[in-house]
């Protein structure tokens, strides 16, 4: 019998922050967990994080941690964020999908940490090996797309059935996400149980810039000035002049 991807071992990384600004803000905790199979224990690590700068009130009114325990507990950014993608690397490795819901968020600011406190990008940090991405929030908007309400991890859970204990812990959201993506497989066999996580990955940067497309429409006509960004998982970085910043756009910006 073949085994689709929903039976098989997965990964789930999730982070809580200062904001929710990828360029600005930092991490101050991060989770990943890991199941082999549903039904499986999972294995989860951990991180705490100094930020090295204040948690704003609005930050710590939804995940609850404070500059005291960051200060007495966390340890500092620099080395979580390099732990963080050297263990991301390694269920890359391990051909592990590593599900992020909303992935464009988590792994961005993972990517601008390890910029900011290495000079290396998330591509670097990874070490070559391929991060297979599974966004839940993605795969829901593509099976279920005329589906009216929110889709944030808590509305996904409810309305796929999956227990969310502790929101905004990022352990739990984690072990949430791990779980509403199996349930999402499961659910859609016909229309997600055939690929590959190497296929859906693609796929998803389609999915992922034609949801976005619909939304940025949505706010032309509504009259919203807030721009919408096409790319998943990662939102490639910007230099001063607001490009693109490649090695050969030639901005002064950029020297």
């Amino acid at each position: 019998m073949q085994q689709h991807w929903y039976t098989g071992p997965l990964a789930s990384f999730d982070t809580e922050t200062t904001g929710v600004d990828v360029e600005s803000d930092r991490i101050v905790s991060a989770a990943l967990v890991v199941q082999l199979a549903p039904g499986a224990p999972v294995r989860t690590t951990t991180w705490l994080a100094d930020p090295g700068v204040p948690i704003p009130d609005g930050a710590r009114a939804v995940h609850g941690i404070t500059d005291e325990r960051v200060r007495a507990h966390g340890r500092p950014a620099r080395a979580v964020v390099a732990e963080v993608a050297r263990a991301l690397a390694a269920e890359a490795r391990a051909g592990h999908p590593v599900v992020v819901m909303n992935a464009p968020y988590d792994l961005t600011l993972l990517d601008r940490e390890l910029r900011r406190h290495h000079g290396l990008t998330l591509a670097d940090g990874l070490e070559a090996a391929g991060l297979l991405v599974l966004d839940p929030r993605v795969l829901d908007k593509h099976v279920d797309r005329y589906r009216k309400g929110r889709r944030t991890l808590t509305d996904l859970c409810a309305h796929y059935g999956v227990e969310l204990a502790g929101a905004h812990d990022a352990a739990a959201d984690a072990t949430a996400a791990l779980a509403l993506t199996r349930r999402i497989g499961a659910r859609y066999p016909a229309a997600l149980g055939g690929l590959t996580p190497a296929e859906l990955h693609l796929r998803q940067a389609t999915w992922h810039a034609a949801q976005a497309r619909g939304l940025q429409s949505w706010f032309d006509r509504s009259g919203v000035t807030e721009r919408v960004d096409l790319s998943w998982p990662l939102r490639p970085a910007r230099c001063g002049c607001g490009r693109r910043l490649e090695p050969d756009h030639g901005c002064e910006a950029a020297a």
